[in-house]
């Protein structure tokens, strides 16, 4: 697995999101002896950047991290979020970047964690409320004092990258950037890559619509958070599933799988970018990580990047007002 640099952090290439494990997919929290597997076969595949966040659960997808990597926390970077639970009475899938709350935080996911760090730690969406210097001056002390080594902000727009890291470095944006999700490039990554800050993308295989391995919604459960989303519902999923088979056939010729396409076109545009895409299978982390070693020809990049828009907004309209673009 070759290596990239966010900032200080050197992780691998295509890191792990573990959020599916517990938390937004049908079946997620089901099997957490699989999920135990895949995270130590991960590990034994050369990943070493990890994603979580407090909200994902709530608060067990941490849990089960930490019980998986006892003893092997020495082998990864590790990534966590805070703001989408006030600590304060509101509770969860409230904004809260307040100074107090991420305190508060900040403890919870350590212990969860059985870590007394943590490796780069995410706001997990820009809370209005909150002016986003104090956020990053919060974290800013928390770094001086061990408990985090590096800032960084989730689906935030320019102006409060650029106030954010003129308080404290960002190290990394993490964003939704897909072949079928654009929005990054026009408006965030030329900034990333002015300040030096790296692009974490999730849900880089398209919520796993770019595998071709979505039919019908049918196969979703009402706990999916893809059942109602915008992408997945009449004639939108039907429009998307073309872009779907196109990047099938290219990945027929290439020799590889659909989501290794998906992931390698990703890589392709750029050394500071690395997709955590998210499994909670073991066969599914090994063709995701297989994704590094695949080449495209520069006639089937531009295929890929020439394949229209995705039909349909990428959440609801709830998650879209939480949303910087």
């Amino acid at each position: 697995m070759r290596h990239s640099q966010l900032r200080d952090l050197k992780v691998s290439r295509i890191g792990l999101g573990a959020m599916g494990m517990s938390h937004g997919y049908t079946g997620s929290g089901t099997d957490d002896a699989e999920s135990i597997r895949t995270l130590h076969r991960a590990l034994e595949l050369g990943v070493t950047f990890l994603d979580t966040a407090e909200i994902y659960g709530p608060y067990t997808n941490e849990d089960l991290l930490g019980r998986a990597l006892k003893g092997r926390r020495d082998q990864i970077v590790l990534a966590t979020k805070f703001g989408l639970v006030s600590h304060a009475g509101q509770g969860p899938w409230n904004l809260d970047s307040g100074p107090a709350n991420i305190r508060t935080a900040v403890e919870g996911s350590l212990e969860r964690l059985g870590t007394d760090h943590i490796d780069l730690y995410y706001q997990h969406r820009v809370d209005p409320n909150t002016p986003i210097e104090e956020t990053a001056g919060a974290v800013g002390e928390l770094v001086a004092e061990g408990k985090v080594r590096a800032f960084g902000l989730s689906e935030a727009g320019p102006d409060t990258i650029r106030r954010a890291h003129a308080v404290h470095p960002v190290t990394a944006v993490q964003s939704e950037y897909s072949l079928w999700t654009r929005g990054p490039e026009d408006r965030v990554l030329p900034v990333l890559r002015e300040l030096g800050i790296g692009l974490v993308p999730f849900s880089p295989l398209g919520r796993g619509f770019l595998t071709g391995t979505i039919r019908s919604t049918d196969q979703f459960d009402e706990s999916d958070f893809r059942h109602g989303n915008p992408r997945f519902t009449g004639e939108n999923f039907r429009r998307n599933r073309r872009i779907a088979d196109e990047v099938q056939a290219v990945a027929a010729e290439a020799g590889a799988t659909a989501a290794q396409v998906a992931l390698a076109w990703l890589l392709a545009q750029g050394d500071d970018i690395v997709p955590i895409p998210g499994t909670k299978r073991v066969h599914r982390v090994e063709e995701n990580t297989a994704a590094d070693g695949v080449r495209l020809t520069d006639e089937q990049l531009a295929r890929l990047g020439s394949l229209p828009p995705a039909a349909g907004e990428t959440h609801t309209e709830a998650g879209r007002q939480m949303l910087e673009r």
